[in-house]
């Protein structure tokens, strides 16, 4: 246990060591390439200068101060009050996001684990079927998904929903948002949370599931050939036997890792599907502080973005020890 406790002690350190360098520089690339001054001075009325300097100064994103003192301020907040600061319209980040990283965790959450047990499986189960009308039919429905763009998936997807709402006459499915129920009953609560998050979570998991798939049935077949499985054959083991207990072990590895680092991305980068299902998520959040020049929130993501990174690179290490004793915690 103490060389676990170890081994995960100087990985999280390593980790964290990383989420704060990559943080750091994105304060000062948002800094130096964002402009919230432009926000006050195109307005009409323009504000008096001196309202200007104040609001920008509040914010701690006045481009006249400079950029280490600027620095040291949210370095500050962030470490001693885990403030990440005011956005140029003086909204709380913290408050922005708070809200809106629940409804990504509720939505992505569920994609995440369905993707990865469905795109792994078919890649599994693919790759054992290797050239055969299995392979052929489902590696052809995931090059099909991979041309098709995920807002044009996601219409689709609505389309198909509101032929069946129509067809049962009845609401099974919800297009918009992540809850309408505003009763006191938790299973009605629960049943309408379903009826919101299915649509979005199957547009999700295609289109994670895909990339999964793909490369899980690569990992698979290149182990499949090497020459410890055929060794393992060679003494007895049947090819199943010899897939499941050594070339499927090695091939998840790579997976993993694939799996840890695309957490953040997903979360950062489901803007489409959520622009189309109108869900208030961490994508959505991330573009509009680009485009409102919100130096403090742009921050505040790719904090956000870099815990997702260390968990899942954490998960990643530990899934791989798990699975490969070469691999030592030490």
């Amino acid at each position: 246990m103490g060389r676990f406790l170890g081994y995960l002690g100087k990985r999280v350190l390593s980790y964290a060591a990383m989420v704060f360098i990559a943080t750091s520089l994105t304060f000062f690339l948002a800094s130096s390439f964002m402009d919230p001054r432009s926000n006050y001075e195109s307005r009409t009325p323009r504000p008096p200068q001196e309202s200007i300097e104040r609001a920008l100064d509040e914010a701690n994103i006045n481009d006249k101060t400079p950029i280490i003192e600027r620095y040291g301020n949210w370095l500050h907040d962030v470490i001693f009050e885990g403030d990440f600061g005011l956005s140029p319209s003086g909204d709380s980040v913290n408050r922005a996001i708070s809200s809106r990283i629940g409804a990504s965790v509720k939505l992505l959450a569920i994609s995440t684990v369905l993707s990865v047990v469905v795109g792994v499986s078919l890649g599994v189960y693919t790759a054992q079927h290797q050239y055969q009308w299995q392979d052929r039919f489902f590696s052809g429905m995931a090059s099909l998904f991979m041309v098709i763009p995920t807002v044009v998936l996601a219409i689709l997807v609505v389309f198909a929903a509101i032929w069946i709402n129509d067809a049962t006459g009845m609401r099974l499915f919800y297009v918009t948002g992540l809850s309408s129920y505003t009763g006191s009953d938790p299973i009605m609560a629960f049943i309408d949370f379903l009826q919101h998050v299915f649509l979005p979570s199957v547009v999700l998991t295609i289109v994670s599931a895909v990339g999964y798939h793909l490369g899980q049935r690569t990992y698979l077949l290149d182990e499949m050939n090497a020459d410890y499985v055929r060794t393992a054959r060679a003494k007895g083991l049947t090819r199943k036997k010899a897939i499941r207990k050594h070339a499927l072990r090695s091939s998840l590895i790579p997976t993993a890792v694939s799996v840890a680092f695309s957490i953040a991305s997903v979360f950062t980068g489901a803007v489409m599907t959520e622009k189309v299902f109108a869900i208030h998520g961490m994508g959505e959040y991330f573009i509009n502080c680009i485009g409102t020049n919100d130096i403090n929130g742009a921050v505040a993501v790719a904090a956000f973005s870099g815990v997702c990174t260390l968990i899942g690179a954490l998960l990643a290490d530990l899934f791989a020890a798990a699975l490969d004793p070469r691999i030592k915690m030490n």
